[in-house]
């Protein structure tokens, strides 16, 4: 073994790449690195850990296992300093290495190499594997060659045995306040049937039914007074806010609901869900036989995807002033403090997005114990937003006799799972059709562009210089940043405008939609954060400036305009990069009658023919994967090359 240890006691380059801090502290190769060779090089009297003794000759060499040796360096040398700074030696390791170990160097006075010493064996000692160690041995080890049978029935049985001693002593509840109007008791099988035919196709039915009972499902009705003849109040506030006559979905959804039934609404957006679950809601806190001031905690509970959704939905419900019924609206991003200041003096309603809601659960502010409605508002749009688990936890601390409302504007499978679980032989209602389908108050024009941007650009400030005075717009980004791109853009050409994304503080996005809903400006700039649920009834465009992921937000997106029977036109910008939706967007757009231009017939052909070939040439070759990015190849995105735009 060479004893050279003139070039320096200790060479880290040896051990560690350039780019890692070699001192606690110490800020990349340059700095920490220069520190780390200085407690060697340019020590002086001092002992402590970034300037060790001087070297005073006396010197003790030690072989330790070389596989031991990161052990002792440690991560960026930080383990060697900790050990310099305990012992107050000098501790040199060497480049050599001798069989299976490295040489050690150790200068310092006695009692200093001795700590050393006994610090650097400390580290040198091999331990057994943990399942070896004696207090795993205490634990006697049962070989059995048969793997352990976990009896799933009798785990399901004692937590649905806990269950039910947990809620037997729950308060009494009532949820059946419906006194069907004699009018509506006397209609015919054919009346009920004309009637639901001519609404917009209403079908209703118990498509999760698990027995055989067949509990009979309400008929519609036509006008407010059949459902709400007996709450005055309620219909007071109705004709305070002006409609003439229920929406489809009203018609037939307050019947049920007014029943004590679960529901599940499937209707497009901008059909009156929300006072669908809402007006059956503020008669169901009224009318609990347990008074409102002893009930510790609010009665109804409703979950929305978005703060804007919710916030929207706590306008709604300040619309209607019945019985001094309280609401709160907690949402992420929005002040907290005064949210539980709220709660805690008593609400009745709480509307919520899944995150702060179980924030204020855990933490105590809100109860959950004293619900006894439930309304998941988008349900749809929630399982795609990755909130399934939230919400799964907070229907399992409510009560399971309660009565729940779920809403979706599509009924995946995600949502029929969910129902599944957490509705009791639910009533469902949907308008028009299961399959997905734009509204029909909507032309939908779809606009075939260069991949080019300036082109699509140009396109987008044509349009926006050109509006109205009577137009409102809301333009669709896929990114945040192309968001606030487009809208410094417009401000730049002299046109107001506001924008919403994720990226912008909740203060600014309030502020936006109040600016676009008072008329401040004609033009949001919004992300897919605004497809669903956002309640603008003037607006008169949709601009997709960038396609949606999936056709489904293109159905939300559209779903903007068009609302309260008003006409409405969508304009979407198609490239080469959109081929792989153009087969999906074909079906939309005839099933509402509009124009589909050939070249999106072409694309949908080609996409088709590519994804053939594609899936042939990857059998061929036993695997690998194509098309990983949304638009399965087709131009890399919306600035990438790639497969797609060849082959045009």
């Amino acid at each position: 073994m060479s004893d050279d240890w003139d070039e320096s006691p200790v060479d880290l380059t040896n051990h560690f790449s350039n780019n890692v801090t070699y001192n606690r502290g110490g800020g990349g190769r340059g700095r920490g690195f220069n520190k780390f060779q200085n407690s060697y090089n340019n020590s002086s009297s001092s002992n402590n850990w970034r300037n060790p003794q001087n070297d005073n000759g006396n010197y003790v060499s030690i072989e330790v296992p070389t596989k031991c040796v990161g052990r002792i360096i440690g991560k960026g040398g930080s383990k060697i300093s900790d050990l310099q700074y305990e012992s107050g030696a000098k501790i040199m390791v060497s480049k050599e290495t001798v069989g299976d170990n490295t040489t050690v160097k150790i200068n310092g006075s006695e009692d200093e190499i001795n700590k050393a010493k006994e610090l650097i064996e400390q580290l040198t000692i091999d331990r057994p594997p943990r399942q070896d160690r004696q207090f795993f041995n205490q634990v006697p080890v049962v070989h059995n060659d048969l793997p352990e049978v976990i009896d799933w029935k009798a785990l399901s049985e004692e937590c649905d045995r806990y269950s039910k001693e947990k809620w037997s002593k729950a308060p009494p509840m009532k949820k059946n306040f419906y006194i069907e109007d004699p009018e509506v008791a006397n209609m015919s099988m054919e009346e009920v049937q004309d009637f639901r035919e001519n609404s917009n196709n209403i079908v209703v039915s118990r498509v999760l039914q698990k027995t055989d009972e067949s509990r009979p499902i309400p008929n519609p009705v036509k006008t407010f007074e059949q459902a709400f003849r007996h709450y005055p109040l309620i219909l007071n506030e109705i004709k305070k806010v002006g409609f003439e006559t229920p929406s489809p979905i009203q018609s037939q959804g307050w019947p049920v609901l007014l029943s004590g039934e679960d529901l599940i609404g499937i209707a497009q957006t901008g059909t009156g869900k929300t006072l669908a679950f809402l007006l059956p809601a503020l008669i169901h806190i009224d009318g609990q036989p347990v008074p409102r001031e002893e009930r510790n905690g609010p009665s109804v509970l409703v979950i929305a995807p978005t703060r804007e959704l919710a916030l929207q939905i706590e306008r709604e419900v300040k619309k209607y002033q019945y019985k001094q019924i309280k609401a709160v609206c907690v949402y992420g991003g929005g002040n907290r403090k005064e949210q539980v200041n709220i709660v805690t003096k008593g609400v009745d309603i709480v509307i919520a997005t899944p995150g702060r809601l179980n924030d204020l659960v855990l933490a105590g502010y809100i109860s959950l114990h004293s619900i006894t409605y439930v309304v998941l508002d988008e349900a749809d749009r929630m399982l795609d937003m990755g909130f399934e688990p939230q919400i799964r936890k907070v229907l399992y601390d409510v009560r399971p006799d309660r009565q729940t409302v779920m809403t979706s504007a599509t009924w995946p499978p995600g949502v029929r799972r969910l129902a599944d679980s957490y509705m009791d032989n639910p009533v469902q209602v949907y308008v028009g059709s299961l399959d997905l389908a734009a509204v029909h108050t909507v032309i939908q024009t779809i606009l075939i562009l260069p991949d080019e941007e300036d082109e699509k650009f140009r396109t987008f400030m044509e349009f926006a210089a050109n509006m109205q005075e009577d137009e409102k717009a809301i333009v669709f980004c896929g990114k945040k940043t192309r968001a606030d791109y487009l809208a410094s853009e417009l401000v730049i050409n002299g046109i107001d405008c506001q924008s919403i994304h994720g990226d912008r503080e909740q203060c600014d996005r309030e502020q936006a939609l109040a600016d676009i809903t008072d008329g401040t400006v004609q033009i949001l700039i919004a992300t897919d954060v605004a497809s669903r649920g956002l309640d603008i009834e003037d607006i008169t465009h949709v601009i997709n400036y960038d396609f949606p992921r999936n056709i489904e937000e293109y159905v939300h997106r559209v779903g903007r305009t068009g609302r309260a029977g008003r006409s409405g036109h969508s304009i979407s910008y198609f490239t080469k990069a959109d081929w792989a939706s153009a087969s999906e967007l074909i079906p939309i757009l005839q099933e509402a009658n509009q124009y589909v231009p050939e070249e999106v017939y072409q694309m949908s052909n080609r996409y088709k023919a590519w994804k053939e070939r594609k899936d042939q040439e990857k059998g061929l070759r036993g695997g690998g994967q194509f098309g990983r990015n949304r638009r399965d190849g087709g131009g890399g995105g919306r600035f990438g090359g790639g497969g797609g735009s060849k082959m045009w």
